[in-house]
C-alpha cells in the first residue's frame, strides 16, 4: 500500500503542469540508483551469447568486473523477462579462479536480487558471472520498439541484431542497466553462430584476436572488444552474410581505422554510399574535436533496422539513400545532399557515446547536439546560409507538447522535441554568443572537458555559460523546462523610425541577447525581462517584414507585431 500511495503521489505531482506518463515500480528500479546498485562500480563486461535463429532464443554467459564503493550484501542484476537466469556466481577474489560462490537470488520486475553472505569491503574488486537463457523480447518495429531482431536477407540468409535504447540492454544480457555506470575498462562480446550458414558476427570495436573466427565443432565464434567506456545499450551483435572492407582516415589524432560491413547482396551500393563517411569525419572533427574512440576504430554496419549510434559499430539501415529514407526532414532541400543516418548516428559518437548523460531524462544532450550536428555538417560543406536554412526548416517538427527534460530517477525521457527543439536551442545560443570561433571552441571543449564521462544537464549548461561568459541559465530553463516559445513583441513607428520590442511569455529573468545583420549593418538587441526597449532605425531600404524574418531565421522565437 505504501508503494501504491507513493506512485499516486508522484503521479499527482508530475501532472501539476504537464501530462507526464505514469511510472511503475519497474521504471523506478531501472531509473534509480537504489541501495542495491549504488554500492558498486562496473569496470568491464565480458559477454558470450549464442543465438538460435530457428527458435528465436539465446543462451549466454556474462561476467562483470566490478568494485565496491561501499559495503553491501545484496546486488541488483537487471535482466528482462522472459529471459531466465540459471545461476549466479560470485568471484570475491579475481586472481583466484577457484574461489567462487554460487549466490541465491530472487526474481521480480525484470531484476534479480542476489544475496552475498560475506560482505564485500569498500575498494575491493570482485566479479559476478551470470548464466542465462530464453527467448528475448522480439523487436517488432526496431529501433523504436526494441528487442532482438530476427530477419532474413534478400538471399534467405539469417540476419540478426539488437536495438535496445530506451528499453535497455537488459532485454538481452544481464547488466547494471543504468547510463551513469559505464564500464571504464570496456567490454568484450563473443558471438557463436552455426558454421554451415557462412555467417559473420560483428561487434563493437576490434577483433579480440588476430584471427577473429575460432571454429569449435559445428560453430564459429567471433570475439570483439572495446577498450573505452561504453553505454550498455551500445554493445550490440550484428550477424549476417556480411562483406567487409577497410580504409584509413588521416584524422586529428593520426590514422583512424575504418571498417565497413554490408550484406553481400548490397555491397556494391554500400561501397558507393559509404564514401560519405570520411566527409562526415572531416566536418565533425572540425566542429567537435577528434573522434573519441581512435583505439577502437570506427565501423559502419548495415543493420536490419533504420540506424543507431552503437559505439564504434554504428548501425546503418537508410537504404543507401540521401536524406532520411530519401526524405528531407527540414524541407529546405539541403537534407537531400547527404545521408541522414551516416551523419546523425555518427554524430552520436561525440554526443551520447563520448559524453553520456547519467539519467535519460537529460537525453537532450545526446539528441539536441547530434541533431545540431546535421546543421553543422551542412554549413561545413555548403555554407552558413545553407546551415541556417536547414536549421530553420527542422523547426516544423517541433510539437511543444511536454518539456524536453523528463522526470529524473524513473527511466523516463522527455519530449521528442529534444531533437529539433534541442538543435534550435543550440542554434539560438550560438547566435546569441555572436562569436563562431568561441562557439566552436565550446563544442570542442565539451568533448575535452567531459571526455569519456557521464554527465548531468547542469554540467553541460554551466560549462556553456562559463565559456561564453554569459549566464544562459534562464534561456536553458525556457527551452528545456517549459513548453512556451519566447515571444518578441514589437512595434515599428514608421514616422519616427523607432522599433520598440519586449519579451513576453518567458520565464522570469529571460535574457536572450539578439545579434544579427540586416542590410549590411550589425544589430544587437539586449532586451530586459518584460521591459520595453527602443531602437532608432533609419535604414533607407528598411523593410519591417524582412527585418523580423532575419531575426526569426536565427533564433527560435515567435515575433508578434502590436499596434
Amino acid at each position: 500500500m505504501k508503494k501504491v500511495l507513493f506512485y499516486l503521489t508522484l503521479s499527482l505531482l508530475c501532472s501539476e503542469n504537464f501530462a507526464q506518463p505514469l511510472v511503475n515500480e519497474t521504471d523506478v528500479l531501472r531509473g534509480s540508483l537504489n541501495e542495491n546498485r549504488d554500492w558498486f562500480d562496473i569496470k568491464r563486461y565480458v559477454i558470450d551469447v549464442t543465438p538460435n535463429y530457428e527458435t528465436k532464443s539465446i543462451v549466454g554467459v556474462v561476467s562483470w568486473k566490478a568494485m565496491a564503493v561501499k559495503p553491501s550484501k545484496q546486488i541488483q542484476i537487471d535482466l528482462q523477462a522472459p529471459l531466465i537466469i540459471d545461476s549466479i556466481l560470485l568471484w570475491s577474489n579475481l586472481k583466484d579462479s577457484l574461489n567462487t560462490v554460487r549466490l541465491s537470488f530472487t526474481r521480480s520486475n525484470n531484476i534479480a536480487l542476489a544475496q552475498i553472505e560475506k560482505q564485500i569491503a569498500k575498494g575491493q574488486q570482485f566479479g559476478i558471472t551470470i548464466f542465462y537463457h530464453g527467448v528475448p523480447k522480439e523487436a517488432i518495429r526496431p529501433p523504436w520498439d526494441g528487442g532482438w531482431i530476427w530477419k532474413k536477407d534478400a538471399n534467405g540468409q539469417p540476419w540478426m541484431s539488437v536495438a535496445c535504447q530506451g528499453l535497455g540492454a537488459s532485454v538481452w544480457y544481464p547488466c547494471k542497466d543504468h547510463q551513469s555506470d559505464e564500464p571504464e575498462e570496456g567490454a568484450s562480446l563473443t558471438i557463436q553462430v552455426p558454421k554451415d550458414k557462412n555467417l559473420i558476427a560483428i561487434g563493437n570495436g576490434r577483433p579480440a584476436i588476430e584471427q577473429n573466427t575460432v571454429q569449435i565443432g559445428n560453430t564459429n565464434r567471433f570475439t570483439w572488444q572495446v577498450r573505452n567506456p561504453i553505454n550498455n545499450y551500445n554493445i550490440i551483435p550484428y550477424i549476417g552474410d556480411y562483406v567487409g572492407w577497410k580504409e584509413t582516415y588521416k584524422g586529428l589524432k593520426g590514422n583512424l581505422d575504418i571498417h565497413y560491413w554490408a550484406l553481400r547482396s548490397d555491397s556494391a551500393k554500400a561501397a558507393e554510399q559509404f564514401k560519405q563517411v570520411p566527409k562526415m569525419l572531416e566536418a565533425f572533427e572540425y566542429w567537435f574535436g577528434p573522434y573519441p574512440f581512435y583505439e577502437d576504430g570506427y565501423q559502419l554496419v548495415q543493420s536490419p533496422h533504420l540506424g543507431m549510434e552503437h559505439q564504434s559499430a554504428v548501425a546503418y539501415g537508410n537504404q543507401f539513400k540521401n536524406g532520411y529514407l530519401g526524405r528531407d526532414l527540414s524541407g529546405s532541400g539541403w537534407g537531400l545532399k547527404w545521408d541522414f543516418i551516416i551523419v546523425h548516428e555518427s554524430g552520436h559518437e561525440w554526443f551520447a557515446n563520448n559524453i553520456t548523460t547519467k539519467d535519460i531524462a537529460d537525453m537532450w544532450v545526446h539528441e539536441g547536439f547530434t541533431n545540431y550536428s546535421e546543421t553543422l555538417f551542412t554549413e561545413y560543406f555548403y555554407g552558413k546560409k545553407a546551415g541556417n536554412e536547414y536549421n530553420y526548416g527542422i523547426r516544423r517538427n517541433i510539437k511543444n507538447d511536454i518539456p524536453i527534460i523528463g522526470q529524473y530517477g524513473v527511466n523516463q525521457e522527455g519530449s521528442g522535441d529534444m531533437y529539433p527543439k534541442g538543435s534550435s536551442l543550440l542554434h539560438t545560443i550560438r547566435h546569441a554568443i555572436n562569436n563562431d570561433s568561441l562557439f566552436r571552441s565550446i563544442l570542442t571543449g565539451l568533448n575535452t572537458q567531459f571526455y569519456h564521462q557521464t554527465v548531468t544537464t547542469e554540467q553541460v549548461e554551466n560549462y556553456i555559460s562559463l565559456r561564453a561568459n554569459f549566464g544562459f541559465q534562464k534561456v536553458f530553463d525556457q527551452y528545456l523546462r517549459t513548453i512556451q516559445i519566447p515571444v518578441l513583441s514589437y512595434h515599428y513607428n514608421e514616422k519616427e523610425k523607432i522599433f520598440t520590442y519586449e519579451w513576453k511569455d518567458c520565464v522570469t529573468g529571460f535574457n536572450l541577447p539578439l545579434h544579427f545583420s540586416y542590410l549590411g549593418k550589425n544589430y544587437s538587441f539586449m532586451p530586459m525581462d518584460y521591459q520595453p526597449q527602443q531602437r532608432l532605425i533609419k535604414e533607407p531600404n528598411f523593410n519591417l517584414q524582412d527585418f523580423v524574418k532575419t531575426i526569426e531565421s536565427l533564433y527560435y522565437i515567435k515575433l508578434a507585431q502590436v499596434n
